[in-house]
Order: structure tokens, then C-alpha cells, then sequence
């Protein structure tokens, strides 16, 4: 394990002003905040956090960085806290590993869904701050290293795997390709030992067969190049195995068939002398068809710039040479920690500056579901490039076997929607021709174009798909929401109601729904039906007339305790006392109410909220505690609203109406005031109690006519 003052002493090394106060902090910090805790593999948990912060000191990354990679696994595994972090190291590095410990849990795992959401937490959290993703491939590294530690194989091969499609490949698009060769490496020998262990000892027998034949070659190129007067640096080196093995499963080879199992790098002055020297090796060697690549031109995503050629050099073997300069060799090498900057902010590197990460927000912004993003993000990390030209020179790089759509969306997501034909090298094409490297492709639109549902069966880039989709899902909605439309419209007509948009909204909270075009697509798709709909806007109608038992309403208010043989609605009081219901709050059953006892008029019930109880509060001896009785619902009471219609003809009618679709009986109406536009008025309405008074409330905001229906408590 790194101590402490040697990790100090890298991070010195290449940044002489950093602050060292905080670098110890962070390493005391940690220390104590995951105390006795252990690793799998028997170690002390801090040994983690310590090596990762090593891992990235290899790649002089900036102070921020080492002490986030320090103290990433604080907040998640012990008791601190991320407002300890802030106040101890300030709101910048509390930012840095909030996004790590978010991050921390991303597993293929039966949750295929929650894998998902949190890689795209992890694609918005690097688009802010690339450092969270060093920190976490850094991580990811570590546990990579240590993965035979673990004893249970099938959570081994699941890292694996999760390392395999997602880690390894973010590595490769940032360019830090030394922990995409270890990373793919590592994970390679989890899932496909056999096949890791073929390659390694056919490399040990060329080892052996060939001597010091790297030497040798490196030897006749630097004579090569003397002699011609350039200045190189030569150096030689054996592909991984596992990149070994996945060309000879691409191409379909044998081992002794791939021409690049030695790559050898030649690192000269300037971009002038990189044409040069390759201009040496190919009149000196025989070139090797198809495997020159000018990324010098044509950049990689992730930034890589060199030229690359397959030739039969030195002794007749069959070997690849790279010719970049140094600066294109350190960004080989550091990929996008060779462009950080210390003490210029301004100049800092973030994930906002690289256009595949933009392209991964806008499939973000597109896809419908999490599961949906991850399976378009996969399509964007996992291809070949092929280079296209638009009819200005720029380069556009697509996946391979990428089509004209593919092409048309790559250049912006409105052409790709409106595009309706493409000329390919100056000829019209079908949109599905797949395109070569080189081809310069002119985009046809109209305006009045619009993506296909069969331009889904062709195109291989992430964001093309999300957009069709997007747009076919959009059409679907539209259809079914126009289709749900109708069936409502055909049940509020046979329900004796009228349709109106006021009324379907007010059913949106209760179904979860957004807008009244989602309940109308949710009808239309059957996952709602229509009466369903009609009987949550007006529940009073949810059972038949005829199979409702009307009962008869009392038209008087006070009555005395019956006697036995009838039905006594309140429960608490003494026999012979005569009940009041008061005209103040008008209870009903369902209502919590309480008994106040009135000389000469017996006992008067309230609601237990009514206000007039306050006059009543330094004479606790007239209160008395009843309730509802059993059965008390099988009576006629009286509730009392207060509505505010529009003054149109027909209003009042209709509210008739609508009290009376849902059985309720107007006992008294009366209007409290007039304009020109409302009438505010108090209705008295005869219902059961207190839920059928509610449901007569529903039933009345959902009309047109009906600006605002509440119950009145006075």
C-alpha cells in the first residue's frame, strides 16, 4: 500500500504548487473514516481508495482529482457524511465524489432497469466533470486487479462482464487506452480463460521462435531513418490478448494471419516529417493491402491522431507501424488527462467538449426508458468508424455500416427527420446504402418530410434510433389518443353527460397522467376504458339507477329519540332527548360530529370543525361525545354547497342536472350574488351522507359551466 508521504511525493513530482495540506488531510480522513473495515481479499478496506488515487497520479492529474479518488468511498461504506466533506475540502471536491458515490453501484444485474438509470446517472454526472469518470475507471481498475479475491464466480463474471460493455469502452472514448487494454484484459481472463490462455502461449512460442527479433526490427528501422536524416524515436510492443483474439473473431482469422500482433511506434518532430517517414517505409517495404489509416486527417472521437500502416518489414515479418509526433503520442497514451491544465481553470477539460458525449445526452433526451438509453449507448461505444465527407469538407464520423439516415442524423437530429433522399459521390442513392470511408454524402430534405418506421431495420447509430423511436411512439399516441378521444365522447353520450376537456382533467391526479391527451392515448391502448373514465369524473354514477335503492328524504330536521321500532341515527344520548342537526355546518354521516345540549331544544349535533363550536368552549359541561349509528345512512340529510356558476343559458339546468344523475335532490337553492359573467349561489342538497355529497361535488366540477363547487360550513 502507497503511505502517505509517497503519495505526496508523486503527485509533487509533476505539480510542485500542490496542496499538500489538503492531499494529507484527504489521506488522514479516509484513514479514520473506514477504520477496521476489510476487503474480500483480507486487506484493510483504506488500501482501496489509496491505490486508486496511485492509479491516477500515473496520469498527473490534478490535486481535486487524487483527493476525490481518496475519499470516494467515504460516503457510501462509512459514517461520514458529503456535508463533512464540503465543509473539510470545500463544495468542488464534495461535487467530485457525490457523482462517484452515486456512481458506485452500477452492476449487470436481475434489475436490468436500475443498471440502467444509474449508467445514465453516470453519462450526466461525466458530462459535468470528466474527473468523476477517471475516479470511477480508476475504481473500476483497482477491483479489477483484485477480482480473484472474490470467492462467489458468477458476481466475478458479472463484474466482468460490466467492466467488458461499459467500462472498457468509456475508457477508449476519453482515449486513456493503457486502462482500456488492462481493463478488457483483465475482464477477458474472467469470462473466457481457455480462450485468453490459447493466445498467451501462442505469444510465448513466437517469444521464443523469434529471440530478440523486436530489437532487431527496431535496429534496421532507426538505421533506416538516420539514413534519411529524420529524428525518431522507435519503440515496439505485442498487441493484448484480448485484442488479439477479438480481430481473429471479427475477421474471421487465423492467429497466424494477423498482420499487427507486433505494432511498432515511430514518434518524430512534426506532422511534416510523420508523411515523411511514412513515405520512407513504404518505398523501402511492401505494404500490406488495406491497412493504411490516416487518423492524422481524420481524428478518432476520442482524439487519437497517427498514421497507421500494415507492411512485410524487417525479416519478412508481418508487423504494423504508427508514426505520430510526441504531442499525438502523449494524448495516445493519456488520452484526456494529457490535455489537463493545473492553476488555469479556464482551460479545464470537460466532458461538454467531446461530441460523442453530446451525441449520449441527446440519446439521453430521446429514449423513453432507461433500459432504452443503454441499449442506444451501446450501438454508439461499440463500433468501427467509418469517415464521410458533407459537401464542405467536414468529417463525419459514423459507426460502420452506417446508411445515409445514419449520415443525416450525425449531422443534425432536424435533418435526420426531414430527410426524404441522399446523393452519395455526386450520385442519388437509397437512404439504406451503407457508406464506405470517403464517401462524401449530400443530404436531400423537405419540409415536409418525416422519419420512417422502416428506417429502424437499417440504421446502427444509437441516436438515430432513439429519434425514430421517439417519433414512431409520438405517432402511436397521437393515433391511440385520437381513437380514446372517441370512446370517451360515445360514454359521456351514454351516461346522459357532456364532454369536455375541463372535466377529463380533473381525473389526471388520480390516474397519474400528464395531460388529457394521455388519459385519451391510455383509453384508446385499452388500458383505461371508457365508463372507467366517466364513473371517476362522476362518481355517482357508477352503479345503475335502477339497481341503486333511492330512499325517501325526510323533510323535517328535528325529531325525538322513536321509539323501538324505529332507527335511531345518532348513538350517546339519553332516551326521550329530541336531535337538531345544525343549520350551520350541516353534518352528515361520515362526518366526525359532536352533541351540544340547547335549553328548551334538546341536543344539537355539529360537525367537530364547525366553527360556531368556538362559542361553546368555556361550557364543556354541554358537550356531549356521540356518533353515527349503524344504519344512520339509510336516512334523508341535508349538505349544503357552495357553487359558482356561469351566467349562460342553460347553467342552471344543467346543474340540475348533474346533482340529480348523481341522486342527490335540491331541497333549497339560493343565490348570494349576481355579475355579469357568474352567479354565486348555496344549493341544499338531500343526500345519504357525507360521501355522496362529495361524489355530487366531483360530478359538478367537472362541468363546463361550474367555475368552483365547495362544500359550505355556514
Amino acid at each position: 500500500m502507497i503511505r502517505q508521504f509517497e503519495l505526496l511525493e508523486r503527485v509533487k513530482a509533476y505539480d510542485p504548487k500542490v496542496d499538500e495540506d489538503a492531499l494529507n488531510r484527504a489521506y488522514v480522513f479516509s484513514v479514520k473514516a473506514h477504520g477496521t473495515q476489510k476487503r474480500a481479499s483480507g486487506d484493510p478496506y483504506f488500501s482501496h481508495p489509496v491505490e486508486v488515487a496511485g492509479i491516477l497520479t500515473r496520469y498527473k492529474l490534478d490535486a481535486a482529482t487524487i483527493v476525490t479518488a481518496l475519499l470516494h468511498d467515504t460516503v457510501e461504506d462509512t459514517v461520514a457524511t458529503l456535508d463533512e466533506i464540503e465543509a473539510g475540502f470545500g463544495a468542488d471536491i464534495a461535487r467530485l465524489v457525490d457523482g462517484v458515490t452515486k456512481l458506485s453501484r452500477i452492476e449487470l444485474q436481475s434489475d436490468h432497469s436500475k443498471q440502467a438509470e444509474n449508467f445514465r446517472k453516470l453519462v450526466l454526472a461525466m458530462s459535468e466533470d470528466i474527473r468523476v469518470l477517471l475516479v470511477k475507471l480508476a475504481d473500476r481498475l483497482h477491483n479489477m486487479r483484485t477480482l480473484s479475491a472474490i470467492e462467489n464466480v458468477d458476481k466475478r463474471r458479472r463484474i466482468a462482464l460490466e467492466t467488458m460493455e461499459i467500462y472498457a469502452p468509456l475508457a477508449e472514448r476519453i482515449g486513456m487506452q493503457d486502462f482500456k487494454d488492462e481493463l478488457e484484459d483483465r475482464a477477458f481472463a474472467e469470462l473466457n480463460p481457455d480462450g485468453r490462455e490459447s493466445i498467451v502461449n501462442r505469444l510465448d512460442y513466437l517469444r521464443q521462435q523469434g529471440g530478440e527479433i523486436v530489437p532487431r526490427i527496431i535496429a534496421e528501422l532507426d538505421g533506416l531513418m538516420r539514413k534519411e536524416g529524420v529524428t525518431t524515436v522507435i519503440s515496439g510492443r505485442e498487441k493484448s490478448p484480448y485484442s488479439i483474439w477479438r480481430k481473429m473473431q471479427r475477421n474471421n482469422v487465423e492467429f497466424e494471419q494477423l498482420s499487427d500482433i507486433m505494432a511498432f511506434r515511430v514518434v518524430v518532430q512534426s506532422v511534416a516529417d510523420c508523411y515523411r517517414v511514412l513515405g520512407v517505409i513504404h518505398s523501402r517495404y511492401a505494404v500490406v493491402p488495406g491497412r493504411f489509416k490516416d487518423y492524422i486527417s481524420t481524428p478518432k472521437p476520442n482524439g487519437y491522431r497517427s498514421l497507421h500502416t500494415g507492411i512485410i518489414g524487417p525479416e519478412r515479418q508481418r508487423i504494423e507501424i504508427q508514426v505520430r509526433t510526441e504531442e499525438m503520442h502523449q494524448i495516445a497514451e493519456l488520452g484526456v488527462a494529457a490535455h489537463w491544465k493545473y492553476a488555469q481553470g479556464a482551460d479545464r477539460i470537460d466532458g461538454r467538449q467531446y461530441r460523442w458525449l453530446r451525441e449520449l445526452l441527446d440519446i439521453l433526451e430521446h429514449a423513453s426508458s432507461p433500459e432504452e438509453f443503454l441499449e442506444h449507448t451501446k450501438l454508439e461505444m461499440f463500433h468501427d468508424q467509418v469517415f464521410c465527407f458533407t459537401p464542405k469538407g467536414d468529417i463525419i464520423t459514423l459507426p460502420r455500416g452506417a446508411t445515409a439516415v445514419d449520415f443525416a442524423y450525425a449531422v443534425h437530429s432536424e435533418v435526420g427527420d426531414t430527410c426524404v433522399g441522399s446523393k452519395i459521390n455526386g450520385r442519388l442513392m437509397p437512404l439504406r446504402t451503407q457508406l464506405k470511408n470517403g464517401d462524401q454524402v449530400e443530404v436531400l430534405v423537405s419540409r415536409n418530410g418525416t422519419p420512417s418506421p422502416e428506417w429502424e431495420r437499417f440504421v446502427v447509430s444509437g441516436k438515430a434510433r432513439a429519434r425514430i423511436r421517439r417519433y414512431v411512439r409520438s405517432q402511436k399516441h397521437k393515433e391511440y389518443a385520437d381513437l380514446g378521444r372517441a370512446i370517451l365522447h360515445k360514454a359521456f353520450r351514454q351516461e346522459g353527460y357532456e364532454f369536455t376537456e375541463k372535466a377529463v382533467s380533473t381525473v389526471l391526479e388520480k390516474y397519474k397522467y400528464r395531460s388529457n391527451d394521455d388519459v385519451y392515448a391510455a383509453v384508446g391502448e385499452g388500458i383505461l376504458t371508457g365508463r372507467d373514465v366517466v364513473h371517476a369524473i362522476f362518481p355517482g354514477t357508477r352503479k345503475p339507477a335502477r339497481d341503486r335503492k333511492i330512499l325517501p328524504f325526510r323533510r323535517s330536521r328535528a325529531k325525538s329519540v322513536p321509539t323501538k321500532a324505529e332507527a335511531v341515527p345518532i348513538t350517546g344520548l339519553s332516551a326521550g332527548i329530541a336531535i337538531h342537526f345544525a343549520g350551520c355546518c350541516h353534518p352528515l354521516p361520515g362526518d366526525r360530529i359532536v352533541g351540544i345540549i340547547t335549553t328548551g331544544k334538546g341536543v344539537t349535533i355539529h360537525t367537530i370543525d364547525c366553527e360556531t363550536l368556538q362559542g361553546f368552549a368555556d361550557a364543556p359541561e354541554r358537550w356531549l361525545d356521540v356518533a353515527w349509528s349503524s344504519g344512520a345512512e339509510d336516512e334523508g340529510y341535508v349538505g349544503r354547497v357552495s357553487v359558482l356558476v356561469a351566467n349562460e343559458p342553460g347553467s342552471l339546468g344543467g346543474l340540475s342536472t348533474v346533482i340529480g344523475k348523481s341522486h342527490g335532490n335540491i331541497s333549497n337553492l339560493k343565490i348570494t350574488n349576481r355579475s355579469t359573467d357568474f352567479f354565486e349561489m348555496l344549493i341544499d342538497v338531500e343526500v345519504r351522507d357525507a360521501k355522496h355529497l362529495t361524489d355530487i361535488i366531483a360530478a359538478l366540477r367537472a362541468s363546463s359551466f361550474v367555475n368552483s363547487v365547495e362544500r359550505a360550513r355556514g
